[in-house]
């Protein structure tokens, strides 16, 4: 990573581990990300069983994370990882599922230890972005020029809006420039510096006892 891209990497890791939803994260939240990677709405139960919690505990820490989206039956159908379709679609394991951000595309397949297969339009031009992204590298990235838009919030208490929704994909660095000046406090780098930032920002995400496997 360039020196840029370190800043923010550690400015982002700052942000994240001093919020209130940090105490759910690697514990519960690695392991719900494994569990909707089978493309399918998650139970309080499921999540109590696969993390050795009890039920409560488990309701305790979603409610620190305020983004999680549920079903009418109350079941976890996204928290990063969804099963409801945005702009980013992630292909794993054969299963259609979307994230809520550029940057989530690169850092998942890490987390769950399988490869992906990405689509996302530039969010200025709407050319597509393809990406086959493995659980350390990427193989492939169409356009060759893609990058990625990120910004650094004062405030993650709901990740979504405050974060997740400033970080696209967009063709090239030049197709940046009038949404950058728009949000002069943002920037955008290179496919494969985001991947870098996106790996060290995992290690605050995973779950050492789970690494590498899949629920």
């Amino acid at each position: 990573m360039d020196t840029t891209s370190d800043q923010i990497a550690d400015r982002l890791t700052t942000a994240f581990s001093t919020a209130d939803h940090a105490r759910a994260r690697p514990w519960l939240w690695s392991t719900l990300l494994r569990l909707l990677s089978q493309g399918r709405p998650v139970t309080t139960g499921q999540l109590s069983a696969a993390t050795d919690a009890s039920r409560e505990e488990v309701r305790e820490a979603l409610a620190t994370l305020p983004d999680t989206e549920y079903d009418d039956a109350g079941r976890i159908v996204g928290s990063g990882l969804t099963l409801n379709p945005t702009p980013h679609r992630f292909e794993v394991d054969g299963r259609h599922l979307y994230t809520w951000c550029a940057l989530d595309t690169l850092m998942f397949p890490a987390v769950l230890g399988r490869t992906a297969h990405v689509a996302s339009p530039c969010h200025a031009t709407g050319t597509l972005v393809q990406l086959t992204v493995e659980p350390d590298r990427i193989t492939r990235v169409e356009p060759a020029t893609a990058v990625v838009s990120l910004l650094v919030p004062d405030d993650v208490t709901f990740v979504r809006s405050s974060f997740c929704d400033q970080v696209h994909f967009f063709a090239s660095a030049e197709a940046t420039r009038p949404w950058l000046a728009e949000h002069p406090e943002a920037t955008a780098v290179p496919v494969e510096q985001a991947l870098a930032l996106g790996l060290r920002f995992t290690t605050t995400l995973k779950d050492p006892d789970q690494d590498g496997c899949c629920c």
